[in-house]
């Protein structure tokens, strides 16, 4: 009896959130040969530890590589110790800052504790690309380079882009999608995972693979998810994010404030509904009779039913029509002690941590954003009084509890 679900329902399933399956027919020759033999398919999906953070737009590939543990094949987490030191030039317009290896260690630490959230580590295999990569001599690296020319490697956008514009190209960045090739030899995997902007960098694995006699692995891409202001790419450099460790209410209250254009794709791509809840907001959407705002709070709380529970969704719910609909504050903030029975409110601010710098807290305060006790603050000068305890509120979503 197969171990595994039948191969249209495998099929299907893989299908939902992506945006390209190259090809779909070897991935439904090689769902056949793991039906013949019981052997899982090897999934790979590499992932440079270049930041700390992981955000719901991380998650849509890790998702995907969940699906693929969900139907009973092997899924390989690739932590690019070693690439990482390389910098991916994927998307850049100029070359990517190298980290450290200690920096490397710290984020590769914090990036598999984050995944744990969406990946069933007990199936997980975890492997670190600077086991085989590190261990190549100048000679590996010299036969490496032969597979590619550096005309093939200037059909890659970002490359041509900045060919033609004279902006430097350096020669450590054509060998990055030659490293992660190498890792898909190493595993000889039969299917890479990746970003849209990774689709070039797959592709070479594909080449590589094929010249190592080994068969051709499938490269499925993910959308790259836009952030919550429905601009930008999720990143926490553009403060759009919604981060998979963020406490409830504030994925709650962050996924509030997306556009209405982007309800269908997140509920597509940033959650686990089935198409028949896809379908049903869809119509919803377009017959012009349901708010929007209704269909932002189901989101809501399916993404954070995700990451958390149904039960902290509701909370988190309920919090949010405290603060925003009741004009309330939140039961659990958190709490601050000046040393003093009154300061400024600038003083507050900045010695509390809750603004990064002062001007920061100059420009939300002169933009009204800023209320003690649910009365407006207005000039930066102002001492507050906390002899009794008072309710700092900065922006729409920070609170704090100060007292003398």
């Amino acid at each position: 009896m197969s171990i595994f679900p039948p191969i249209n329902e495998q099929m299907d399933f893989i299908r939902r959130g992506v945006e390209e399956i190259i090809s779909e027919d070897e991935l439904v020759k090689k769902f056949e040969t793991a039906e013949k033999t019981g052997d899982p398919l090897v999934i790979k999906l590499g992932c440079d530890p270049s930041r700390p953070d992981l955000h719901i737009g991380h998650a849509v590939v890790l998702r995907k590589l969940r699906h693929f543990q969900d139907i009973g094949h092997q899924s390989v987490l690739v932590i690019g110790d070693f690439t990482a030191l390389i910098g991916d030039p994927s998307g850049r317009n100029k070359t990517r800052p190298q980290l450290t290896p200690e920096q490397v260690d710290e984020f590769s630490e914090t990036y598999v504790q984050q995944a744990e959230h969406i990946l069933d580590l007990k199936t997980l295999k975890i492997v670190r690309n600077g086991d085989w990569l590190g261990a190549m001599n100048f000679h590996d690296v010299i036969k490496l380079a032969s597979h590619y020319t550096v005309a093939r490697m200037l059909e890659r956008d970002d490359f041509e882009k900045r060919y033609k514009s004279e902006t430097p190209i350096s020669i450590h960045e054509f060998l990055y999608p030659l490293a992660q090739a190498m890792d898909s030899v190493e595993l000889n995997a039969d299917v890479e995972l990746g970003g849209t902007d990774q689709k070039f960098n797959l592709l070479v694995g594909r080449d590589l693979q094929k010249d190592h006699g080994q068969g051709p692995q499938v490269v499925i891409t993910t959308p790259l998810l836009e952030g919550t202001d429905g601009i930008q790419k999720m990143s926490k450099s553009y403060d759009n994010y919604i981060g998979i460790t963020d406490p409830p209410s504030e994925i709650y209250g962050r996924t509030m404030s997306i556009p209405d254009d982007l309800i269908i794709r997140y509920f597509e791509f940033a959650t686990d509904v089935d198409s028949t809840v896809l379908k049903d907001v869809q119509t919803k959407l377009s017959d012009g009779k349901t708010n929007p705002r209704d269909l932002k709070r189901q989101l809501a709380r399916e993404i954070v039913s995700l990451y958390h529970s149904d039960e902290l969704a509701l909370e988190a719910e309920a919090e949010f029509d405290r603060i925003f609909i009741e004009s309330d504050v939140p039961d659990k903030m958190e709490e601050w002690s000046t040393g003093a029975a009154e300061v400024t409110i600038l003083s507050i601010m900045c010695d509390s941590g809750l603004v990064p710098s002062k001007r920061e807290a100059r420009r939300l305060i002169d933009q009204g954003a800023v209320t003690v006790d649910g009365e407006k603050v207005l000039d930066i000068t102002e001492n507050i009084n906390v002899s009794s305890p008072v309710v700092l509120k900065v922006g729409k979503r920070r609170f704090l509890r100060v007292s003398a």
